[in-house]
């Protein structure tokens, strides 16, 4: 299918990534990718609070 990865194409990748960045550098690379991913959704919980803060501000204006 078209847009889809399966098995096979998943398995490559990982060869692929094991062979350019080597088995040691696997555990730091995915650790930065964890590290990315958490900085990435606290970002987006203190942009939601800001919004919600602004939206109950309004809603006090308009009482």
């Amino acid at each position: 299918m078209f847009g889809t990865l399966g098995f096979t194409e998943i398995l490559l990748i990982v060869i692929a990534i094991i062979v350019l960045f080597g088995a040691k550098k696997i555990p730091e690379f995915a650790k930065g990718i964890g590290s990315g991913i958490k900085e990435f959704r606290n970002s987006i919980k203190d942009i939601e609070k800001d919004i919600n803060l602004e939206d109950s501000k309004l809603k006090n204006i308009l009482k």
